[in-house]
């Protein structure tokens, strides 16, 4: 395909233009042609790479999936792309050659490469990991047997803080290539408690039942759910019955708990088996 310096008439050497005066304007008017089609070129260029920037990342907001790193780095190709097309559109307009260009630009590419194998596939791993989103920040993970809170996600590599608070560097060809385990995506069970008491003499098996369960209910720091509850059941060593009463602490309290359990219980049920005196 004819380039648009192909097309325009073939002026003398600048050499000759001393010994015909008349070829001087006809050579002015021609490179000033050329400038001002680059400088359109250019121009347009510009504006082309802008509105292609604008509207790639305009497109991926609207996708929940699309970190706001990943739509930046995808508008920056498109946009690095359409300039390159202008610089190679300008470079033509000057009757330079760009297919060898072109080439060249190729060969370097593919051995940049060659030479960056590992730092492209941490690049294309990242990508992967800010598309799919297997973890996000603050998320607590095992990864390559280091566990720990995720603090950071780049396109090249994934910090990791553990819980002795030592940083954790993980290129992402290695995160993406093996199991990730994500603790933070299912809420955990709610664990529970559980409480022995011996039954209180002069109350019989329900009432101390239900007067334990009450207890338990009411207690400060006791979640409404899973429901306490208690049941009876005999002891290893001496085959007596017990109260066992079963309950979920609302937080690392089970102590404090079952501290409090015990007092109301020793206070209530001793107060009933031995009321105070009426006063006369």
């Amino acid at each position: 395909m004819a380039t648009p310096a192909a097309n325009l008439p073939q002026l003398p050497h600048i050499s000759h233009l001393a010994g015909d005066p008349t070829l001087i304007i006809p050579f002015i008017v021609n490179n000033v042609l050329h400038v001002l089609g680059a400088l359109a070129i250019l121009v347009i260029g510009f504006w082309l790479a802008g509105k292609a920037d604008y509207l790639v990342g305009r497109s991926l907001r609207k996708s929940k999936h699309v970190d706001d790193m990943l739509r930046g780095f995808f508008s920056s190709i498109a946009r690095y792309f359409v300039l390159t097309v202008t610089v190679l559109a300008v470079l033509s307009q000057f009757g330079i050659q760009t297919t060898s260009l072109v080439a060249v630009i190729g060969a370097a590419s593919l051995a940049i490469g060659l030479a960056l194998q590992g730092t492209l596939s941490n690049l294309a791993a990242g990508v992967m990991l800010l598309i799919f989103r297997p973890f996000r920040i603050g998320n607590s993970v095992t990864v390559g047997g280091n566990t720990g809170t995720v603090k950071a996600l780049s396109l090249f590599w994934t910090e990791i803080v553990t819980d002795g608070n030592v940083q954790v560097i993980i290129p992402n060809g290695s995160v993406w290539g093996q199991p990730i385990k994500n603790m933070s995506v299912y809420s955990a069970p709610v664990g529970t408690a559980e409480l022995r008491l011996p039954v209180p003499a002069g109350l019989s098996l329900n009432e101390a039942r239900e007067k334990v369960l009450a207890i338990v209910q009411a207690t400060p720091k006791v979640l409404p759910a899973p429901a306490p509850n208690v049941l009876l059941d005999r002891s290893g060593t001496e085959s007596a019955l017990q109260l066992v009463a079963t309950f979920a602490p609302d937080g690392d309290v089970t102590g404090q708990v079952k501290s409090d359990i015990l007092r109301t219980v020793n206070e209530q049920l001793e107060t009933q088996r031995h009321p105070e005196p009426a006063m006369v």
